[in-house]
């Protein structure tokens, strides 16, 4: 069916945010029923970069997955060795920028990780769930998403 520009334009825009309702809402039901959380907000602001610009450095499965488990880690053992001050909370920031950077998993959502888990006091649990397996979840339901609507994704794995 040919569908002319002029009527597909409006609801090009509408795309990104079908994808991440989608994904926010697999990573809730699954969760749910796995008794274990999937969510956490830095995840949502994954979902823009994932679903609205695909072919970015930034939203491939290497930086998306890697930036949070990283920073994540990163805020983890921070708040393990010095607690939650104002400079320890900038430190582990700090660091996590510096370290996606070096990894090549950049991924500015991630940059919130420590900050979430310091000022949270989130165990170490908190990295597989919901960090790694929401992230995990969230790069298959983009995978998916995006093979439906006839985008490119991922542009690369690794």
């Amino acid at each position: 069916m040919n569908i002319p520009d002029s009527f597909r334009k409006p609801f090009a825009v509408l795309i990104p945010g079908i994808g991440g309702f989608l994904a926010i809402l697999l990573c809730s039901l699954i969760g749910d029923a796995a008794h274990a959380s999937l969510l956490m907000a830095p995840l949502g602001a994954s979902c823009v970069i994932a679903f609205a610009l695909p072919q970015s450095p930034l939203a491939q499965p290497r930086s998306l997955i890697g930036g949070h488990v990283l920073s994540t880690l990163i805020g983890l053992s921070a708040l393990a060795a010095f607690g939650v001050h104002a400079w320890s909370l900038a430190l582990a920031v700090g660091v996590a920028i510096t370290l996606m950077q070096l990894t090549r998993t950049l991924h500015p959502p991630a940059g919130a990780d420590p900050l979430l888990v310091m000022l949270t006091g989130a165990g170490w649990g908190f990295l597989l769930t919901p960090v790694l397996l929401g992230a995990v979840l969230l790069v298959f339901v983009a995978l998916a998403y995006h093979r439906a609507t006839q985008t490119r994704y991922p542009t690369s794995w690794w």
